[in-house]
């Protein structure tokens, strides 16, 4: 039977590296085998060739007026050869810029070619060196709006539902709204009446009688529904004078569901 003593580990200080079927582990088999693929780690995330070329630049503070194309070319393809492997269909971008890249090193290279009377020959560098800025101007405007407070994101809309009980209140009748109303019947009395040479004389008291009786055992009668336009307009005056007269002493209200409605006219009281 073995000893306990003898089961321990040597180093009882050192930390455990993991535990082996419940086990600490201080050190690695000998006879471990890890494959090549079994662990990769990507610690800087791109978002295109630019990007790419933005940051080496940056990180070793290079000038980007005075790119060191030899340097800045050597690590910009070994990230090219790096995920060429893994994602062709992501390198090919990166492949565009490596052959411009490689084609403007090559023509800092080689001597330019001035001839007399011609302009400076444009730096090489020139066009990338412009695509990079603009890149840039264009990143750190998208870090500003991307740090502004969105909606759903850093600010929720706040919902409240209350519950209350309304009562349906009519809005008072204006009497610009009644002359309004006035005016219509007119012009619709105009539209239909007859020249007529007739004297009559009429009674308020009468027509009030007559407006009450149309009133009755009905909730609300359109106000329009009271006047006759085939009668005149002598007729319609003294019954529109009559409906004043009615709703001075209070005998019958005149409502309006909402603005611009049809006027309506019920009676005050309730008939015995």
């Amino acid at each position: 039977m073995t000893d306990a003593s003898e089961a321990m580990p040597e180093v009882v200080d050192q930390v455990a590296l993991a535990r082996l079927y419940g086990e600490p582990l201080f050190a690695l088999p000998q006879d471990l085998y890890i494959p090549p693929d079994a662990l990769e780690v990507f610690l800087e995330a791109f978002e295109g060739p630019l990007d790419l070329l933005l940051y080496l630049i940056r990180k070793q503070n290079f000038n980007i007026l005075d790119i060191p194309m030899l340097d800045v070319t050597r690590q910009y393809l070994g990230y090219v050869d790096e995920i060429r492997s893994r994602n062709l269909e992501l390198a090919a971008e990166y492949l565009l810029m490596a052959a411009m890249l490689i084609e403007i090193k090559s023509r800092m290279l080689l001597p330019p070619r001035q001839q007399e009377g011609a302009p400076e020959p444009e730096d090489p560098r020139a066009e990338l060196v412009r695509r990079l800025l603009e890149y840039e101007r264009i990143k750190l405007a998208a870090q500003q709006l991307n740090a502004l407070p969105q909606y759903g994101r850093d600010v929720l809309r706040a919902q409240v539902h209350i519950e209350q009980s309304q009562q349906v209140r009519f809005p008072d009748v204006q009497p610009g709204e009644l002359q309004q109303a006035w005016h219509d019947i007119l012009r619709r009395a105009r539209l239909v009446q007859h020249h007529r040479i007739t004297r009559e004389e009429l009674s308020v008291r009468e027509y009030m009688s007559h407006v009450l009786k149309a009133l009755q055992g009905r909730r609300f009668v359109e106000l329009e529904t009271l006047f006759d336009p085939a009668r005149g307009a002598t007729v319609l005056v003294v019954t529109f004078i009559a409906l004043l007269e009615l709703a001075k002493e209070t005998l019958i209200e005149i409502t309006q569901a909402e603005a611009f409605a049809p006027v309506y006219v019920r009676l005050a009281y309730t008939p015995t």
